[in-house]
């Protein structure tokens, strides 16, 4: 049944170094540098800036300029001595951007830098949270680099949430003599309400670089102010740039730096108009083979946002923000800001580095690190909002200048890992949402939260998938977190909540979803099916090891009993000896409303009126095989809950979606709904195929796509289920068709830019390691399915972070940050565990010999 890899095996085990783009793969590049919820600036391939999403919306156009704004940061080296020369420190602008410098935004009226000289050779690798753009020209005695981060810290939401961006310069002299040279930094004034700038004024920060404010209302959403500065430097200062007309500004800026007659000024605080902007440079002089690094540190800080969503939505007044950012409680201003960055400088960036560190030494194949490390980025994204008090707020993606699908969506955010492992306490307030703010008093759960914080409105479909998910996923933040108290005040609304579903989409208690369900596809599903059942049985198992937990064994077996029903019922039912299929029902149930609609049909109805009596509801998948067709069992084997789905039918079905769905060449596969996700000569995993024949006439919307976040989950849980070569397949895939030349390899994008459900790549780290920890048991499981010696793999906890290595004498524990306490080890799927003498509080490194 499984079909063989398109990979040799030498790819799938791995070679442990990131690639490096160069070229074409350059085009696409854009990777995130901002805050967790705090907004970003994209580092390019090219080595420039693009995508100011500093504002509380997205503003990802992949042009320097932002819907209009001129936006822009830059960086210059002048050469000085007898043979002066100046470059723009970036690498050839890509030929297939050169249409956006002439078209509206970039117009005649304000100019830009794209036009000045450039480095001749430039490559990019990235190893997020770092960027490293690479630079030469055989005119130049100095060779660049350019290295983009911001804090990376997990657990530290604070310094991971500063909305900064960092850019490390680096120059070396590789020519036999002396070089003497000046490096500047110009940052147009990202503060600025409109294209005229008339409202901004700008300010030397002594010893570190430009402030810049406006005069807007204080309460509007325009007001607010970034800053500019240098680490570690004393450099010079020119707080305002030259007030003009047309290309004046940066036609004045350039003749100074390019002629070495910088000039520094103090700022200004009296309104013109014109482009303005503020400008750092530094002298410096290398003798043969010496460098020197320039820290560049870009902060911003917008305290008022007035985007609402939910019901009082719009009706802000226009002088009372609806909502206020976390950083915003922090830090008064950008110059605050940036103060806290360059005094906690080298702090921050060797945390950073440390987290950097123990991700990439894990023993893992590069494309595995690549893909779980790449979509980090999306928490540094416009799709990820934080509110003063702390709570996160998403969208599903972002399109070029608005959110995209309101309301930390929860069945979108059902396949995301990252957020719960790396910042657990940011994901509790998540399920403080759902359960405390979008669920009404019949345990109707919206599954798009408002903005900001309360109550929203309940007229539309429950999400089952995303509900269900939801009480699956107390389960796994009780686990992580340790914490029982919090468990049990959400105890009264997880019960509401798991009785509505069984009330709504059970109410014959068979263990399955039969009424009508919503779910993550966008439509409603009539009748059982493994994909939403398979959640629901997990539902069933977590709340029954709950209320086993807190010694309310009668309702915990109330909840085993209707989930062995469920798991009978898909063995019995629903499996046609290769995978779960869905039972296609709208007789006999409490909904009426299709059953009714097509007794009105008749030969003058409609084409689409006549098909759905043929065929039943539209936008089923009957005997298809879908690739979410077992998620819940996913969940439950990530978060360590223990189901009656029968392990022999699940890994069938686990192989049937392989061997259906994953397509080496999409050249011949038909897709009339969203094929750019994968298309033509690349590989990738249908949502859906039909390999017993009958699909629908018009199946559930979406089928013929192929979704990365789908792609992770069934990689992940293949990998699980010793499918290893199959599970690294796909993701092989994944980070193939994200090559810098046809994809954004830090842009896993789906409806939208920065898509929350990619975070489900997260998933590899602990289906390869099969590393769990219990704070709740205080065990740590680990199992890893990849034959290395040693076998190192990255872990993060709600307390700790570290790595943890396996060999054949000895499971060492190191942790880098915060304190791990284990009572019992599980090693290799051992079902009795390793019992230490005593609790063990691992601070730094622990090394357990092996019995």
């Amino acid at each position: 049944m499984s079909k063989a890899s398109p990979y040799p095996k030498r790819i799938l085990k791995g070679d442990p170094t990131q690639r490096t783009f160069k070229g074409l793969n350059l085009l696409q590049i854009a990777m995130p540098l901002g805050g967790l919820g705090a907004g970003n600036i994209c580092l390019n391939g090219h080595g420039g800036l693009q995508d100011f999403s500093i504002r509380h919306h997205p503003a990802t156009t992949a042009v320097p300029d932002s819907h209009g704004r001129q936006d822009t940061g830059f960086a210059l080296l002048h050469i000085k001595g007898s043979r002066p020369l100046t470059k723009l420190v970036e690498g050839p602008y890509p030929p297939e951007k050169i249409y956006n410098l002439g078209t509206k935004g970039q117009g005649h009226r304000q100019g830009g830098h794209e036009g000045l000289p450039r480095f001749k050779n430039c490559t990019f690798k990235g190893e997020y949270p770092f960027g490293t753009v690479s630079l030469s020209d055989p005119n130049v005695p100095l060779s660049a680099s350019i290295t983009g981060f911001s804090p990376f810290i997990p657990g530290d939401d604070v310094n991971s949430g500063i909305p900064a961006a960092i850019l490390e310069y680096t120059f070396k002299n590789r020519s036999s003599k002396a070089v003497a040279f000046e490096f500047s930094y110009h940052l147009s004034h990202l503060a600025g309400a409109d294209r005229s700038f008339r409202s901004t004024r700008s300010e030397a920060i002594p010893g570190t670089g430009v402030f810049f404010a406006n005069v807007e209302d204080p309460d509007s959403e325009a007001y607010g102010s970034a800053a500019l500065g240098v680490v570690g430097h004393r450099p010079k200062i020119k707080a305002t740039w030259f007030r003009g007309g047309w290309f004046d500004s940066l036609s004045a800026l350039w003749r100074e730096v390019s002629t070495g007659t910088f000039k520094p000024n103090a700022g200004t605080s009296h309104e013109a108009t014109g482009q303005n902007g503020g400008s750092i440079l530094i002298a410096g002089k290398l003798k043969p083979g010496e460098s020197i690094t320039y820290p560049v540190v870009i902060a911003w800080h917008y305290p008022n946002s007035d985007m609402s969503v939910g019901p009082s939505s719009g009706d802000s007044d226009c002088c009372s923000p609806s909502w206020r950012p976390y950083y915003a409680g922090l830090w008064s201003d950008a110059r605050d800001v940036i103060l806290h960055v360059t005094m906690n400088y080298d702090q921050l960036r060797g945390r950073t580095k440390a987290f950097h560190d123990a991700l990439f030494r894990s023993t893992l194949p590069s494309y595995v690190l690549d893909a779980v490390s790449a979509n980090l980025g999306i928490l540094k994204s416009p799709t990820v909002l934080r509110q003063e008090n702390g709570n996160v707020w998403g969208w599903e993606g972002c399109f070029v200048d608005r959110g995209c699908c309101a309301g930390t969506c929860t069945h979108v955010w059902n396949y995301a890992q990252a957020l719960p492992n790396l910042f657990p306490a940011l994901e509790r307030t998540l399920r403080e949402q759902e359960l405390e703010r979008s669920l009404d008093n019949r345990g109707h759960a919206t599954f798009r939260a408002a903005l900001p914080d309360g109550p929203t409105t309940h007229g539309g479909h429950a999400a089952s998938d995303g509900q269900l998910g939801g009480i699956m996923k107390v389960y796994r933040d009780w686990q992580i977190s340790g914490d029982t108290e919090w468990l049990v005040s959400l105890l009264s609304r997880l019960r509401k909540s798991l009785d509505y579903c069984i009330r709504t989409w059970d109410p014959k208690g068979k263990g399955v979803l039969e009424e009508p369900h919503h779910n993550t596809y966008d439509i409603e599903f009539w009748g059982p099916d493994g994909m939403c059942s398979s959640i629901y049985i997990g539902a069933l198992s977590a709340m029954s090891e709950i209320e086993r937990a807190i010694g309310t064994d009668s309702r915990a077996e109330k909840y085993r009993q209707l989930s062995e029903r469920g798991a009978a019922y898909l063995d019995g039912r629903l499996f046609n000896g290769e995978y779960y299929t869905q039972k296609v029902t709208y007789k006999g149930l409490k909904d009426r409303s299709f059953e009714r609609s097509i007794s009105r049909v008749t030969a003058r109805s409609s084409d689409e009126q006549k098909l759905l009596k043929r065929e039943g509801p539209k936008y089923q998948y009957g005997s298809g095989c879908i690739s979410d067709g077992v998620i819940g069992q996913w969940m439950a084997s990530l978060y360590g809950i223990d189901t009656p789905i029968k392990r022999g039918n699940l890994r069938k079905n686990l192989r049937s979606i392989f061997a259906y769905n994953f397509k080496p060449d999409l050249s011949d596969h038909p897709c009339t709904q969203r094929p750019g996700y994968a298309m033509g000569p690349e590989a990738g995993l249908l949502l859906c195929s039909w390999p017993k024949g009958r699909k629908p006439t018009l199946p559930f919307v979406y089928s013929d796509e192929v979704w990365t976040g789908i792609e992770y989950q069934v990689a992940s849980h293949l990998i699980i289920e010793g499918f290893v070569d199959e599970g690294l397949t796909i993701v092989k895939a994944v980070r193939d068709r994200h090559d810098g030349r046809v994809r954004n390899p830090w842009n896993e994008y789906e409806c939208g830019n920065y898509y929350a459900r990619a975070m489900a790549s997260y998933a590899l780290l602990g289906a390869l390691s099969g590393f769990r920890y219990s704070a709740v048991e205080r065990s740590l499981y680990f199992s890893p399915r990849l034959p290395a010696d040693p076998f190192r793999c990255f872990f993060s906890t709600a307390s700790a972070w570290g790595t943890v290595t396996l060999t054949q004498k000895a499971l060492t524990i190191d942790v880098v940050e915060g304190e791990l306490t284990v009572e019992s080890i599980y090693l290799n799927g051992a079902k009795r565990p390793i019992r230490l003498d005593t609790p063990v509080t691992i601070t730094t490194r622990k090394r357990i010999p092996l019995p």
